[in-house]
């Protein structure tokens, strides 16, 4: 694996790094059905900080053909764009930042990087965008040009198909670039670099990104009859043991639906990325934590979750695909840990996730996970490595 260098510091200095740290709250208003819902996530900071780009696979390809051009074809089905169109929290907040904001979009150039369906795109234009540029790489671009035309916006919207680094625009520059571009753990399919590459190539200075910013997070669970289901289960199979594969699903991040009852830890901020002037290459980061236990408990999994901001708005709106928001279909990011922590309340796991694109697949995530606890029942210190795949 590839990964940012480890940053040395002893348990001391980390300890007094943290001490100065002030918890803060992030609050979202969410609207469904004209009812609101104030989104809370407490976390506390740390010094550090899926439309759909994509194309389908040259037929000609044959046997060759990569997982980056599986991922691109993924987005052809129609099952994954039913999926996120029907989770209300991700496509309420998008139309509600563009209906409720029309003062950013009226007469506006705007390109939707991603487009999928267009629902972002149509969207725009009916909140009066003066032209709407549409990129979508997948066979799903078709489909977008059909509901374009049929909901009466062809003089408006312009479906591009093709890759966002490829294709040309018919005009030089944008006022506005939207997508929705996070994956699982935030950064899966590495989405976010074809963004940053068309804010850098099309945006007009002091242009605008929606979203404009987003945070990763971390907080630890207890998780003792799941993980008996998905990992334990692996040692006695049928009376054979198949403990490799355990290994193996070890590093593997698990995507699921964690309950808030679950939590042992309080939430610590990773890592925030402001969309309009990070650099590609900060998307690789390693970030310090510290979790401390609010109860007596067993931790069995460290748990990832981010939130999605819209700054610009005349109002703060955004999301929280945490445990204790509305769920999403991006859920959360489990890790399993090897060892099963007994902690004690006040008791703190420290460490530091580093994360960065696997160098043979770009769309894939590594994660190295350094941690240890010194506690009264449990003493440990241990390295694990994990993939997003």
């Amino acid at each position: 694996m590839d990964l940012p260098e480890n940053i040395s510091s002893s348990d001391n200095d980390m300890n007094n790094n943290f001490q100065h740290r002030r918890p803060t709250k992030t609050r979202f208003e969410y609207e469904d059905d004209d009812q609101d819902e104030t989104i809370e996530e407490t976390a506390t900071e740390s010094s550090n900080l899926e439309d759909d780009a994509m194309c389908e696979p040259d037929e000609s390809m044959g046997g060759d053909r990569t997982s980056a051009d599986y991922y691109f074809d993924s987005y052809s089905h129609f099952g994954i764009h039913e999926e996120m169109l029907k989770d209300a929290v991700r496509t309420k907040t998008y139309q509600n930042v563009i209906y409720k904001n029309s003062f950013l979009f009226k007469d506006k150039i705007v390109l939707d990087v991603g487009a999928g369906t267009g629902i972002l795109s149509l969207f725009c234009a009916k909140a009066g965008a003066k032209h709407v540029y549409a990129v979508e790489c997948s066979h799903m671009a078709d489909m977008a040009q059909e509901i374009v035309k049929v909901n009466g916006f062809s003089n408006v919207i312009t479906v591009l198909k093709g890759k966002v680094e490829e294709i040309e625009l018919p005009v030089a520059q944008v006022d506005i670039i939207i997508s929705e571009w996070m994956g699982y753990f935030l950064l899966f399919e590495n989405m976010l670099n074809t963004v940053l590459y068309a804010r850098d190539k099309w945006l007009v200075n002091n242009g605008v990104v929606l979203p404009d910013k987003a945070s990763l997070y971390l907080t630890a669970i207890e998780d003792a009859e799941y993980k008996e289901d998905k990992i334990e289960f692996w040692n006695n199979v049928y009376g054979f043991d198949m403990s490799c594969i355990k290994k193996q699903s070890m590093m593997e991040p698990l995507v699921d639906t964690v309950d808030q009852n679950q939590i042992v830890t309080n939430c610590q901020l990773l890592k925030t990325m402001n969309i309009s002037k990070m650099a590609p290459g900060d998307a690789s980061f390693m970030a310090p934590f510290k979790l401390v236990a609010e109860r007596d408990d067993y931790i069995h999994a460290l748990v990832a979750y981010f939130d999605v901001s819209f700054t610009k708005c005349h109002k703060l709106t955004g999301f929280s695909t945490g445990p204790r928001s509305r769920a999403t279909h991006w859920k959360q990011t489990v890790l399993y840990l090897e060892d099963v922590l007994t902690i004690c309340q006040g008791e703190a796991i420290v460490g530091s996730m580093s994360v960065a694109q696997n160098k043979k697949n770009p769309r894939d995530v590594d994660i190295m996970l350094k941690y240890s606890l010194n506690g009264r029942r449990c003493v440990l210190s241990r390295t694990q490595y994990y993939r997003m795949r």
